[in-house]
């Protein structure tokens, strides 16, 4: 759970760079956001999260 929220709030922090940068517009913003929404309630995010967690456990036990 820890490690969902702060992707969430690595992912939103990337975004709004983005945006304030103006290399996304508020349109494309909007759409990656649904689009994140939509692809959590498919059956592509269990292998999603697997990934994530594979690779985020890959880097600590790297460090």
């Amino acid at each position: 759970m820890a490690m969902t929220v702060s992707l969430v709030a690595l992912f939103g922090l990337v975004l709004f760079f983005l945006l304030r940068s103006k290399t996304l517009g508020p349109g494309s913003a909007f759409i990656a956001g649904a689009f994140g929404f939509f692809l959590a309630s498919t059956g592509a995010s269990g292998p999603i999260n697997q990934l994530t967690t594979a690779v985020i456990d890959a880097i600590q036990q790297i460090n």
